[in-house]
């Protein structure tokens, strides 16, 4: 069901359900001009595999022989930070969120890491439950520049596996 990414095509895969999940998701919460920038700075062919290099996880969701979805982590220090997790809106609600968190928490301790970090959109209520349904608690606000004028303003959550 989790297939880690290693390869220029599954590279490609990764940005293609990028741009079909992040249109169709973040554009009413956060407009097109902020989705476009952001998918070309952080989900681009070249961006993934920069990250990669430096030390990012991602990982395919995989269901029926097609990929639904994908995951990127990043270990730092004693925490998994979780950096994207992202399902194809045909498929939300089935339970793949449960199991990609349940993997990563699986991740974490096989790694030793003592607890899951990420940061949720303010306005993306139904992650923020359904992240705080999965045990995660809200840390509060943190609003990041990420550039030409766009800012991310989120809620941090963390997760301790111990």
């Amino acid at each position: 069901m989790f297939l880690e990414v290693l390869t220029e095509k599954q590279i490609e895969i990764v940005g293609s359900l990028a741009e079909e999940i992040w249109t169709e998701h973040y554009i009413p919460i956060i407009g097109k001009a902020q989705v476009d920038y952001m998918l070309d700075r952080f989900q681009s062919k070249e961006s993934i595999s920069e990250q990669i290099r430096s030390g990012f996880l991602y990982f395919l969701i995989k269901e029926d022989n097609r990929f639904i979805g994908y995951i990127g982590v990043q270990p730092k220090g004693d925490e998994l930070f979780l950096s994207k997790i992202y399902i194809q809106y045909s498929e939300r609600g089935k339970g793949f969120g449960k199991k990609a968190i349940q993997f990563i928490e699986r991740l974490a301790k096989e790694r030793g890491l003592r607890k899951i970090v990420l940061t949720v959109n303010k306005n993306n209520r139904v992650a923020i439950e359904a992240y705080e349904k999965l045990g995660f608690i809200n840390l509060g606000s943190v609003i990041q520049d990420i550039g030409s004028g766009f800012i991310m303003d989120d809620y941090k959550m963390e997760k301790n596996l111990l």
